[in-house]
Parts: C-alpha cells; sequence; structure tokens
C-alpha cells in the first residue's frame, strides 16, 4: 500500500509514439478479426432454442450430439453449462410451423436414448429472428448513444479537445475488446452488451479523474509544458487508478471462477475491458490532447471567468 501510495515519477508521455503504434496494430488487428471470424453471436442475437437439461450422470457430449443428429437437429449445438451433468442445447430458428413445445418434445426424447434415469428438462427460452434483429439494433444504438452523451457531457465540462480524447479512448477501447473476444469466440449476448457499457462507464471513470487533474495542473505549473503538465498529472493519478484497476479486478476474476457458467462472458468481457481502459486512460486520452495542441491558454480562460465572477461589483 505503501509503495502505491507514492508518487512516481515516470516517463508515460515520452513514450507515447511507441504507445500509438501498439494501439494503432491492436485496433487494426481487432477490425481484422471482427472481419474475418466476426462476433459468436448469442441467441439473444440469432434467435432460436436454448434448452437446458440435466442428466443423471455426466454424458458424452458426442453421444449427446449423435442422438440429436438421429432426430433430425443436425444444426444443433450442444456444450456443458457449470456441472457436467448440466448440458445446453442450442437450435437456430426453425419452421415457423414447429412450436417451441414441439422443439423441446423432440429434444428430450432425443437425449434420453440410452440413458439409465430420467433426463430433467431444466429451462427452455426461444427467441425468433425478427426479435435477435431489434436488440441488434437496440445493442448498437444504446453504444452510439453513450459515446454522444459523453461527448457532449466532457465538452460542457471540459473543452472539445477533452471530449475527442475521451471519446477516442473509448473507442479504442470498445474496439479492442471486441477484437479479443471475437478471437477467443466468446459468446456475445445482452450480458456482453451490458459489459461493454459498463467498461465504457470504468474507463470514463479513469479518463475524468486524470482531465481533473490537469486542469489543475495548468495553472498551477504555469512554467511547465503541456507534455510536463500531462506527465505530472499522469504521475500523480498513477496511485489511484493502480488501486482502482487492481480491486475492481480481483472482484471481476472472483465472479469469472465461482459466478458459474451464464456470467462468464459478462466477467471476461470485464475484465478485458478495465485492463484495456487503464491502458487507454494513460496512453490514448490524454497523449490524444497533446496531439490536438492542448495549451494552458485553452484552461486559464475558464479560471479567469471564474475569479471575475467572485469578485464581483
Amino acid at each position: 500500500m505503501q509503495i502505491l501510495n507514492r508518487k512516481t515519477n515516470i516517463d508515460f508521455i515520452g513514450k507515447r509514439k511507441i504507445a500509438f503504434a501498439v494501439s494503432a496494430i491492436l485496433i487494426a488487428l481487432s477490425i481484422t478479426a471482427l472481419a474475418v471470424f466476426r462476433l459468436n453471436f448469442g441467441l439473444d442475437f440469432t434467435g432460436g432454442t436454448l434448452i437446458e437439461v440435466g442428466y443423471p450422470v455426466a454424458p458424452d457430449t458426442n453421444d449427446v450430439r449423435a442422438n440429436l443428429r438421429n432426430a433430425g437437429l443436425d444444426d444443433a449445438m450442444v456444450q456443458t453449462f457449470g456441472a457436467a451433468t448440466e448440458i445446453v442445447v442450442r437450435i437456430p430458428p426453425r419452421e415457423e410451423g414447429e412450436s417451441n413445445a414441439e422443439l423441446s418434445t423432440v429434444v428430450l426424447e432425443a437425449l434420453q436414448q440410452g440413458v439409465e434415469g430420467d433426463v430433467e428438462m431444466r429451462r427452455v427460452e426461444f427467441v425468433g429472428p425478427q426479435v435477435g434483429d431489434e436488440l441488434t439494433e437496440q445493442g448498437i444504438l444504446a453504444v452510439v448513444y453513450a459515446l454522444i452523451g459523453i461527448f457532449l457531457y466532457v465538452m460542457i465540462r471540459f473543452q472539445w479537445r477533452f471530449s475527442v480524447g475521451a471519446v477516442t479512448a473509448l473507442v479504442h477501447d470498445v474496439l479492442i475488446t471486441l477484437g479479443i473476444i471475437s478471437v477467443l469466440r466468446v459468446e456475445f449476448d445482452l450480458t456482453v452488451v451490458a459489459a461493454l457499457l459498463a467498461v465504457i462507464g470504468y474507463s470514463l471513470n479513469d479518463t475524468i479523474v486524470l482531465f481533473d487533474r490537469i486542469r489543475e495542473n495548468f495553472p498551477r505549473l504555469r512554467k511547465a509544458s503541456p507534455l510536463e503538465v500531462v506527465n505530472t498529472s499522469v504521475n500523480e493519478t498513477l496511485s489511484r487508478t493502480l488501486m482502482t484497476s487492481l480491486t475492481t479486478l480481483l472482484v471481476l476474476a472472483a465472479l469469472f471462477i465461482f459466478g458459474g457458467e451464464i456470467i462468464h462472458a459478462f466477467a471476461f468481457t470485464l475484465i478485458i475491458g478495465v485492463l484495456v481502459g487503464t491502458y487507454s486512460s494513460i496512453y490514448v486520452a490524454s497523449t490524444t490532447l497533446l496531439e490536438l495542441g492542448v495549451s494552458k491558454f485553452d484552461l486559464l480562460a475558464v479560471e479567469k471567468e471564474g475569479a471575475t465572477l467572485e469578485q464581483g461589483p
């Protein structure tokens, strides 16, 4: 704790060109991964049926797939869910004439083949293709609206250069996180959309703390260059950033390990987002300000106006 509380003097901004190159490579790889592998959309977006069953003993998933193929369900996806005795079957949208109840009955009968004891039906979920399309559109709009709102908020609170820096960092975080979950084939469902929005909020919080310190230091360090002011601000907020990230990651790791299969994608997305967001608040948001030419004159005008108001008539 004492080490984290000490003020550091690391030349973060001096390495900004290397950081920009790393970020550019990661973003290019993420866009390529999204184009090649695409997102592994879950049932929420693709539509279809999800059936969760419980076996008396752990089954062989190859035998489960064979039974489903014999029942005419060649496109069914089978995976364990939590315990080895729990199986989830995901089936793409079927013909409109086939009801959800009929499909679940066919699946249960197929899974019961060659099993001693009863296979218990735990859960059945059905999402139509139209609902999946609507959720896709709403999920994209949620992220876009969040970025627009953040841009306006930061512009009002600070200045337009800060808005560009904050949104650049957030787009950076979202793209890299999406690229990683695309490569690793993490199922993209509504919980992942919620995690992405949480990543945006977390990364913005770190960025706002740093921006506040930069705004305070420009009037205080009048003789320092903008690069020195930003570098000093990063070092002054570094201990807070590391402590926040570390404690958040500990909680997310516990959720990922002990939270069960249903929130694995959510916790994993947040873990990646927190790591990338911590990096971007230091190397993307702050250094973008320098590239846009931020200086003490941009902020001293705000301070002078406030001082005039305090003096009164």
